[in-house]
Parts: structure tokens; sequence; C-alpha cells
């Protein structure tokens, strides 16, 4: 099902690793999208089904609606651990308790640039992370810290925030590349220094284009857990995503998840249709194009999948399909008309390429099957 040759088992390696969801909350904060109660816990729901093993429920403090989607996902039952979300603050502690959340991320932000946006020292942040984590902690919350904009911190801050976390309390932490432009060495770097504190997770962005790279290198470099969310949405450039990152290390390292990716196809087609977006046809892993053929040159090996694609449409639950247009040849037409039970000459077959390839034209688009059998029968 997995047809990428051997180019790439050279550098293969072994890792245990699992996707920690942020669709509900980062996700969330792509523009222009608002998800309520019942949606995030239909997609909670799908998440769990998919196999993701930690699902960011939200966080409680933003809303009276985001507090009532924790509430529905912590009570649901799910087969995933349930995390919430919070800040440095006591008060976003104290509404993860009253909700019962008993894991969460605690962020705060560690860069200077963040620091001073802010108008706070790192003196009064390392104190507020000491507080808030060892209140968690005590609270019976599992806490990840999460180091707002940490690839951009400057090295020796880093560390020392990391380690009062740690020291509070804190049994997991997270590097974060909040604005997407850490390098995959850059992040491997980072994830190898503070692997010494415990397990790692990975949280990217996708700026620069390079966030299924930079998670495939923060596995490579002993991360246990990535951050991502379905479709790759969030603000800016997006998030990394959850399907893409796990098909890579499947098809390309070898490194087995437990995502179930006929069922992420399904849950990224459900959440754009909740969210009100659209998604790029070429898209990895979920775009509509991935097994559809117009090309005439590609036809002709339409029969072959391994020819012409990296993995087949049933690892992701796709259909296969011949489209006509401009770009159309002889093999499209054969294969389309024996789909729609047209029994053609071999001369019509050719008059209808011309005319298929003119209409496409004239459209600027895709010929569709009733426009094919109108064609075929004038």
């Amino acid at each position: 099902m997995i047809w990428t040759g051997e180019v790439n088992r050279p550098y293969a390696f072994d890792a245990e690793v699992g996707f920690y969801d942020t669709t509900l909350r980062d996700g969330e904060q792509t523009v222009g999208v608002v998800l309520d109660p019942q949606q995030k816990l239909e997609i909670a729901r799908g998440l769990a089904g998919a196999g993701v093993e930690r699902i960011e429920a939200g966080f409680p403090r933003v809303s009276a609606d985001d507090w009532e989607a924790v509430r529905l996902i912590v009570e649901a039952g799910l087969p995933a651990e349930i995390w919430g979300f919070s800040r440095a603050v006591r008060a976003d502690v104290e509404a993860l308790v009253e909700l019962g959340v008993k894991a969460s991320v605690i962020e705060s932000p560690i860069s200077d640039l963040k620091l001073g946006a802010l108008g706070v020292s790192r003196e009064e942040m390392l104190k507020r992370i000491r507080e808030a984590v060892a209140y968690a902690v005590g609270s019976g919350i599992t806490v990840a810290y999460f180091g707002v904009d940490s690839t951009r911190a400057d090295p020796s801050f880093f560390d020392e925030a990391y380690a009062t976390a740690v020291e509070a309390g804190a049994a997991e932490v997270v590097v974060v590349d909040t604005i997407g432009v850490a390098t995959p060495e850059a992040v491997h770097e980072l994830v190898g220094r503070v692997r010494k504190l415990g397990p790692v997770h990975f949280h990217g962005h996708n700026d620069f284009g390079l966030a299924t790279a930079n998670a495939i290198a923060a596995v490579r470099a002993g991360a246990r857990w990535i951050h991502g969310t379905i479709n790759g949405m969030g603000e800016r450039a997006g998030n990394a995503n959850i399907g893409e990152v796990a098909l890579a290390l499947r098809a390309l390292w070898g490194v087995e998840t437990g995502i179930d990716f006929t069922r992420i196809r399904d849950l990224g087609d459900r959440v754009r249709e909740l969210s009100g977006y659209e998604l790029e046809p070429w898209k990895p892993l979920v775009g509509e194009n991935l097994f559809r053929r117009e090309s005439g040159a590609v036809a002709s090996q339409f029969h072959d999948p391994p020819s012409i694609e990296p993995y087949s449409s049933e690892l992701v639950g796709a259909k296969r399909s011949i489209v006509l247009g401009k770009k159309s040849g002889i093999d499209s037409i054969r294969i389309k008309c024996e789909e729609l039970g047209l029994e053609l000459s071999a001369e019509v077959q050719r008059e209808l390429l011309e005319a298929v390839k003119r209409l496409g034209a004239e459209k600027r688009g895709l010929v569709t099957d009733d426009e094919f059998r109108e064609l075929a029968r004038a």
C-alpha cells in the first residue's frame, strides 16, 4: 500500500510517538472560525476514534462556550487523555480544577520579544511559572510546561524557564515554535536540550512550510508527543498537520503511530465543513485531487497505481477516478466510457477527445460526466 521505494531506507529510525491535538483551541484561532460546544464534542469524538491519544479540550476561561465545551469533553468518557490549556495564572488553573481536568499545558512567553510586548520582566515571569505550576501540581493536575516563543528565546533564559517549571513540578515540557521560524536542525537541537527534563512535546507552526519537517526532526531527536491540528488549521499559516506528520513518519521513515488514516481523512472533511473554510485540493492526505487524474499521459498508467502514486487510495480511504478536461488523452476517454457503460468505436472516442478538450478549454475547468454523455450523444 506504500510505494516510496528504497531511497529513504538508510534514514529509517525507531521511535515511540503520539499525537496531542489542539484543533479545538489553536485550530479555532483560524481567522473566522467559531465552533460551538457540541461541534467541539463531535470533533473530539472523531479525534479519539482516529487514534489521537491526547486531545486539548480548550481554554475554559476564554468564554462561556469554551467552558461548556471543556465540560462536555471531560465528561464524555472518550478513549483519549483530555488536556486543558492554562496561562501561568492561578485563576486559569482554578478553572481546570473546577472542571475536573487532570492534565494541562501551562504556558508563558519566554522570548524577550514577547516579554517586552507584555511589559513583563524575566524575573516576574519565572515567579509566575513557579507559582502556577506548583499550584496546578498541588491540585492534582499533570503539567506540561509550554514556553511560548521558545524558539526565539535567549538560550540561557530558555534553560532557566524550563528548569524552573520542572522544579515546580512540571512532569513534561513542550518546545514551542510559536511563530514558525525554526529549521529542522534547530528543532532537533532544542528537543535534545530538554530531554533530560522529562517527556518532550513539540508544538510547531507552518509559517515557512516546515511544520511537518520540524515535527519529524523533533521525533528523531526524541520528542514523545507532537502537537498539531486537523488539516493543519490555525492562525497565520496554520499548525503542524497531524495526519500529514503521521503519514510521513510511516511512509518515509517507517515509524508507526496510532493514527487511522481513513478516519483522519473523513474527519478532515467534517472539520472543514463545520469550520466553513476551503481546503487546497492538492493538500497532502486530505486533498480531493490526490487520486483524481486528468492528464492523458497519467491516465495511460491508471491501471497501475504504484507507477503514478506514492501510496494507495485504500490507505487513506479515498477513491481513485479519471476526470476529463483540456489535458485528457485517448486513454482518459476509454476509461471514462468503460466507467459510464458507453460502447463507442475508436473513431468516435477520438472525436470525443477533441470535443472534451475544446469544452474543457472553453470552461476553463473539468467536463462533468453529464456533459460527457451529452457530447457522446451528439
